[in-house]
């Protein structure tokens, strides 16, 4: 006899919003995590009495409450959380930097046709075709393999342009290297320029403790510290799951948020690795700063994207980082934020090599966040100054870290290159939710979630 309607692998964003979902219809429903705290790579930290986020730069897909099929307002009906009391800070600005060139934009679309018509003058028109194509584009359609670069060359005609809007669409969710398919882009451009950034008011602790108070009054239960050990399999189905303590917990269904390649190294689902391994991941360091001096065409950005070469690489670097192009964020640049004497917070995230990180021992591995640390500064100070001179504290997390404390095979932030939409596996009551199931984002993870329990477990 079943335990649970439903067990749940992994607190992250998607698990918590697929357990409340399934709670809410009265399933009984178990969320298992490995850690001791929730949120796998949208999580947090103290470190010497400062709480420090981890992943959450900002949240895609904004709306304001009344655009009721809004991914944002869609989700939050969903799990019954009220939209009007979920207080919201959009971005002030954010901008792509190219060497000589500069794209701003914000969550108002108009700004960055403003700039496409100042800089690229003869591509003005065309790229508002492309944003009437992209915004009637259905992501989830099946369909084969299609490359953005080669849609948005044959819509622009205009390389730079291209690396200029794809590198945020890349850097904030995609898992291939060097272009993206088709769906992919679509999903982002819309998350990212037809809808926008903001933060939620708080800290992602904050927006942790709603979600699982709101899945606790629903009846829903979570375990920490319980790391699962193999999904248990019998007659074509599956049965539950062992934790690595050697419990077993029996279950009418299962649904995965640990990946593809997780969780098929947990069912015994034959993959090839080499196919499904993400080669992109990342590193980021933290700095807290008494207060923040920007020169003035810096100031008042929220995310600055840049590149300080003539073209994107957005690929696996060959050393253990690539400083030469990455992730500025400001996260308290946000409109309305008030800092209360708080530390001010500057994050830069630049692409890393797993490999290299994963073969360095303890005392190499100490030196290689040092040394790369120190070249992601120097690449940032000639954007923004002798930011750091004032750090009153500074903390880097690596490829090893996003492996360790999210499960996501060799680091890769964004997991598997090969999506699943279907979310489905070779047994009829395993599923998958997450990054792996193509949404991505805060909100498309969640969504990701909330949609799998809805097409096949609340049926």
């Amino acid at each position: 006899m079943a335990d649970h309607q439903l067990i749940i692998i992994g607190g992250g964003l998607s698990g918590l919003a697929a357990g409340i979902r399934a709670a809410r219809f009265g399933q009984k429903t178990l969320i298992v995590e490995q850690h001791s705290l929730p949120g796998g790579l949208n999580s947090y930290y103290l470190r010497q009495g400062h709480l420090l986020e981890t992943g959450l730069h900002a949240m895609t897909n904004f709306a304001p409450p009344r655009v009721k099929h809004a991914p944002l307002n869609r989700l939050f009906r969903q799990l019954q959380l009220s939209r009007k009391e979920f207080t919201t800070h959009e971005q002030i600005e954010s901008e792509v930097l190219f060497p000589g060139i500069t794209l701003r934009f914000s969550n108002d679309l108009n700004l960055l046709i403003e700039e496409v018509a100042d800089h690229f003058p003869l591509a003005v028109d065309r790229f508002r075709s492309l944003v009437r194509e992209v915004d009637a584009y259905d992501p989830f359609a099946e369909r084969p393999w299609q490359s953005a670069r080669t849609f948005l060359r044959s819509r622009l005609a205009d390389p730079l342009l291209e690396d200029m809007l794809l590198l945020p669409l890349m850097v904030y969710g995609n898992a291939e290297e060097d272009d993206m398919d088709m769906g992919q882009f679509a999903i982002m451009f819309r998350a990212v320029f037809l809808e926008g950034f903001f933060r939620p008011a708080g800290t992602i602790k904050d927006l942790l403790d709603r979600l699982l108070a709101q899945y606790k009054a629903f009846g829903g239960e979570i375990r920490f510290r319980a790391p699962v050990s193999h999904i248990l399999t019998e007659g074509g189905i599956v049965r539950g799951i062992s934790l690595q303590s050697g419990e077993e917990l029996f279950a009418e269904a299962v649904l995965s948020t640990a990946g593809i390649l997780g969780t098929a190294e947990m069912s015994g689902w034959p993959l090839e690795p080499d196919r499904y391994t993400g080669r992109m991941s990342f590193m980021e360091t933290i700095t807290l700063l008494p207060e923040l001096h920007l020169p003035p065409e810096r100031s008042g950005k929220t995310i600055i994207f840049y590149n300080q070469q003539e073209r994107l690489n957005y690929h696996r670097p060959s050393g253990p980082i690539d400083p030469s192009w990455g992730v500025i964020c400001f996260p308290n640049n946000f409109q309305g934020l008030v800092q209360n004497n708080r530390p001010v917070q500057v994050r830069v995230t630049n692409a890393a090599n797993y490999n290299i990180w994963r073969q360095a021992n303890e005392a190499e591995y100490r030196q290689l966040k040092e040394d790369c640390g120190q070249q992601s500064a120097a690449a940032v100070r000639q954007i923004l100054g002798d930011y750091s001179r004032d750090a009153v504290f500074q903390d880097s997390f690596t490829p090893l870290t996003i492996e360790r404390f999210t499960g996501k095979c060799a680091g890769a932030v964004y997991g598997s290159p090969v999506k699943i939409k279907s979310g489905k596996t070779p047994w009829p009551n395993l599923f998958i939710a997450g990054t792996d199931q193509g949404y991505l984002g805060i909100v498309g993870s969640m969504l990701s979630g909330v949609t799998i329990v809805n097409q096949h477990l609340l049926k």
